[in-house]
């Protein structure tokens, strides 16, 4: 036998590569239907079975297991289960659904479960990627944050307005008819838009790989937050929560790059919304869920049009709900984003549905407050159209309305819920025109009654005032067909009679006809009211209208004489803005600011900023404008009675802010004064220092530094002469002949 030399045979020189390559056992292979079940009470041995059985019949809400398939590990020891247990379900969809939809499920009082996929235990786990001694971590020193709420501290009380021009964004102070203060302006800070939180807070800029929330007195990054190709956002009232959607569906790479924020539970997912204030991913939604061949139309027909926002929030960001057209709306609680009541609630046929915008109180009688959201249903299987008020989450329908010959519905809450009107379009039996009957739901009344407006014309546009009772439509009249004019529109302003006790019956005050208007838009603060006509090429119409005119009182010319309505109508101006496409009240209700967007059109595109009143205050012709929009403010901190008591004072209020505005235009007048004389002195230096230069040159070339003192010299040689002359002139001559 050979002698056996260690060299030859080496194992650090023989390449295992690709044995290791064929024959490594996959941990991950066969594991993703295991859940690793964390948090479970500790019981003797007896008591085991007992455990598995109620576990298993809580676990088998999202997928199908068995007694058998759940493994619960025992300390030989103590003899007590270890406080855990391995469940497998029958497939990886289902240990998904129970990672998303039980995590966080509290057994009792004093157990509340983590279920957490056996593979991530693995991946996380192992190699060394979690050491065998615990190491307290270190606790980062305190560094106190900015305010994100800065701007409200002004001592001018002034607003914001951000403005989208090219490819700069800049933030800037109102000054009136002054040229605006700019507080920031970046160049390419977002990519296809800007947007605000509902309270101000976030300044939202859009990006190909994202969002970001930017705001504080620098500007800087709040938070980000990853969804490749996003197409629009939308935040929870209170600003807790966010909803991104792309109409492209998150394709999730095969090696995605290290730090990847995405995992697979994401790819084919086009919706996401996340909690802002940790950025974490809360759950992602297809654009449909649909199931079988029954509904692929209905899903090809949803990703073609989206009605924003799909997702649509409760008052208090406690509950996010959306619908599946035709079946059923599905009620999501934050944050865990589970199903309330674990399942959705089915309306068949239900198109859609808005939730009340009055905060929620809890009544004596229920554990927790009711909030109100409405839906609506078309006619189908020979039943009528129907709306519906339901209490969530107690999922108790407590009216119903049928209605007849309806073609589609709009759903419009009062802004403190406290009405409810529908539109309803209806057609003829013939189906040959149109019609719109507005139906009000009063809410807060006992078995809400129903109050109806017929009319003979179609609906365009319908708002209610702001905190208020009072609303406006337009309706427009019938097409003839062959014109080449569009119909003419009519403005019809409603409010409700003056009672001692409540609110009476909505009537008419007034109808503006043979316009051309098509939007109406209330100032935040109610009572003003801007009538415009928008995306026209032939119409600009500005329309400024007081409903609490202080003057003498208005004869309306369709209001009843014998009702005292609560409202004293007068139209305070008129105007136009060439190409107008958006609108903008600020939050103080003081201004408005109406733009041309490049966005529409290429032709004068900039904005105008106007008072309530409708006078002008600044016009500006920008190139590339695209967006003007107010920054918001949050909700006041001041008391019902604390602003009763600022109206009733707000003469005296009045007369410190006209001194003010006073002292500021004296300031302005003082400022232009100051610039004026600094530039006198500027040309002053600049003469003088130019005639010295001149001087110096004369000095040089041997002449006198002062001609004109050189040629004085010169005259004062000569003797002064006296020179007479006298001139005859012949101004005119006559004959004369004498008899």
């Amino acid at each position: 036998m050979a002698p056996h030399r260690e060299d030859e045979h080496d194992d650090e020189e023989i390449d295992f590569s690709d044995l290791r390559e064929r024959y490594e056992v996959q941990l991950d292979e066969g594991l993703d239907t295991f859940v690793v079940v964390d948090g479970c009470p500790k019981v003797p041995a007896d008591s085991k079975p007992k455990l598995i059985k109620f576990l298993c019949k809580r676990l088998t809400e999202v997928g199908r297991i068995s007694q058998d398939s759940v493994f619960m590990p025992l300390n030989e020891e103590t003899n007590m289960t270890e406080g855990y247990a391995f469940v497998e379900y029958d497939t990886p969809d289902q240990a998904l659904l129970a990672c998303k939809q039980l995590n966080g499920m509290a057994l009792d009082k004093k157990h509340t479960v983590s279920i957490n996929k056996l593979t991530d235990i693995e991946h996380f786990g192992r190699e060394g990627r979690i050491k065998e001694e615990y190491v307290e971590p270190e606790i980062e020193p305190f560094v106190e944050q900015e305010h994100l709420r800065s701007w409200l501290s002004d001592i001018n009380s002034r607003d914001q307005f951000i403005m989208y021009r090219g490819e700069n964004v800049g933030v800037f102070w109102n000054k009136k008819k002054d040229v605006p203060e700019p507080v920031v302006d970046r160049a390419g800070w977002t990519e296809s838009f800007v947007q605000w939180s509902p309270q101000g807070t976030f300044l939202t800029s859009v990006h190909g790989q994202g969002v970001q929330l930017w705001g504080g007195p620098s500007w800087k990054r709040i938070m980000r937050f990853a969804h490749p190709m996003v197409n629009l956002v939308d935040f929870s009232p209170n600003e807790k929560y966010l909803v991104t959607w792309s109409n492209k569906p998150i394709s999730i790479p095969e090696n995605p790059p290290p730090n990847f924020p995405l995992g697979p539970d994401e790819d084919g997912k086009s919706f996401i919304i996340w909690d802002i204030k940790t950025g974490n991913l809360l759950r992602s939604f297809t654009s449909v869920e649909v199931t079988g061949d029954r509904d692929a139309e209905l899903f090809e027909k949803s990703r073609k049009k989206v009605s924003w926002p799909v997702f649509k929030w409760s008052s208090d960001d406690k509950y996010v709900a959306r619908v599946v057209p035709e079946q059923s709306i599905q009620i999501f609680e934050t944050p865990s984003m589970l199903l309330l009541g674990k399942k959705a609630i089915k309306i068949e046929g239900v198109v859609d549905f808005e939730w009340s915008p009055s905060i929620p109180t809890a009544e004596k009688s229920k554990k927790e407050p009711e909030q109100l959201l409405c839906y609506w249903t078309p006619e189908m299987n020979n039943q009528t159209a129907r709306v519906g008020l339901m209490s969530i989450p107690s999922k108790e329908i407590i009216r119903t309305r049928n209605l007849v010959n309806v073609s589609d519905c709009k759903l419009h809450w009062q802004s403190e819920g406290k009405y409810l009107c529908v539109k309803v379009d209806r057609h003829t039996k013939t189906k040959k025109s149109m019609y719109t009957s507005l139906e009000f739901f009063r809410v807060k009344e006992k078995n809400i009654p129903v109050e109806i407006v017929e009319l003979k014309q179609v609906v365009i546009n319908f708002a209610w005032e702001p905190k208020g009772d009072r609303f406006v439509f337009i309706t427009v009249d019938e097409a003839i067909q062959g014109a080449q004019v569009a119909p003419k529109t009519s403005v019809h302003f409603y409010a409700p009679e003056k009672l001692k006790n409540g609110v009476g019956e909505f009537c008419l005050v007034k109808i503006v006809e043979k316009k051309n208007s098509n939007a109406i838009y209330w100032s935040p603060k109610g009572r003003f009211t801007l009538i415009a006509t928008v995306h026209s090429q032939q119409s600009f119409d500005l329309e400024f209208w007081d409903l609490d005119f202080e003057g003498e009182k208005q004869k309306q010319d369709k209001a009843s004489k014998n009702k005292d309505l609560a409202a004293n109508l007068m139209l305070m101006g008129t105007s136009e803005h060439y190409g107008l496409t958006d609108v903008e009240w600020d939050p103080t209700g003081r201004y408005v600011a109406t733009s041309a967007s490049m966005w529409k059109h290429a032709m004068e595109n900039g904005y105008h900023l106007w008072d309530f009143k409708g006078s002008l205050l600044r016009e500006e012709h920008i190139d590339k404008f695209k967006q003007f929009l107010w920054r918001p403010r949050p909700p006041t901190m001041l008391s019902k009675e604390e602003q009763k008591q600022i109206r009733k004072n707000l003469r005296e209020y009045s007369k410190q802010f006209d001194e003010e505005d006073q002292f500021e235009a004296e300031v302005a007048n003082k400022e232009v004064l100051e610039a004026r004389k600094r530039q006198l002195d500027e040309w002053r230096a600049w003469r003088a220092r130019i005639e010295k230069e001149v001087r110096w040159e004369r000095v040089d070339l041997g002449l006198p530094e002062d001609p004109e003192e050189a040629l004085r010299e010169a005259a004062g040689e000569e003797e002064d002469k006296i020179v007479e002359e006298i001139i005859e002139e012949v101004i005119s001559e006559h004959e004369e002949e004498i008899a």
